[in-house]
């Protein structure tokens, strides 16, 4: 247990170096919770601060994702070693769980954080990296239908499962037990972007959009 608690604990501290807060500070103290809609996640610093910025937030997020579930259940660590009695797969969720949670309650920036999106896309490369790109597509379809970065998130991240039941024929209980978790976590960081969905006044992605009115 002690290798699950602390590596799971890593994996939080990880999650909670956030890419737009790392790359603002290089770039002059720039706050992107100040700016846009207040998120600190890669869509708000793309339409706040450009592709390049977002490009350096992405690749921070979603490094960190795929780190804490490709490298770290691995490593042995001084002192702590591999638990034998710990199943891989129920340590590696449990590492994406702590990166995601990181990255949405980051301890190093006052517990506000992004939506966790793009650290969940590095989690899924380091899961099931044969997933990532039916998962892009479920995402893109939706956007270019409705014109919503968010429902596209929820959406893909709902076909994970989906994919993993329907793929495999034995799936890890452990990750459709994260998948599904995952699913509820996404929609409750998204719960604003679905009360706007609703309303009516959620901004669109006007060059995803392909039905959008003439």
């Amino acid at each position: 247990m002690l290798e699950l608690g602390f590596k799971s604990l890593l994996a939080y501290l990880l999650g909670s170096l956030i890419g737009s807060l790392i790359v603002g500070q290089l770039r002059g103290g720039v706050d992107i919770r100040k700016l846009g809609s207040g998120n600190a996640g890669g869509t708000n610093a793309l339409r706040t601060q450009g592709a390049g910025f977002a490009a350096w937030v992405m690749l921070i997020d979603i490094g960190k994702g795929w780190i804490a579930t490709a490298v770290l259940p691995g490593l042995a660590l001084p002192g702590i070693g591999i638990d034998a009695t710990i199943a891989r797969d129920w340590l590696t969720v449990s590492c994406a769980a702590g990166a995601v949670l990181g990255h949405v309650w980051p301890v190093w920036y006052q517990f506000r954080g992004g939506k966790g999106a793009a650290t969940l896309i590095g989690v899924l490369v380091g899961i099931a990296p044969a997933a990532v790109l039916p998962l892009l597509i479920v995402w893109l379809a939706v956007v270019a239908l409705t014109g919503f970065v968010g429902l596209g998130t929820m959406i893909a991240v709902l076909a994970f499962p989906v994919y993993l039941l329907v793929v495999h024929d034995e799936p890890s209980d452990a990750y459709v037990a994260f998948g599904i978790a995952m699913v509820l976590f996404v929609c409750y960081t998204h719960r604003a972007n679905i009360e706007r969905m609703r309303a009516g006044t959620e901004n669109r992605a006007q060059r995803l959009w392909l039905l959008r009115p003439r």
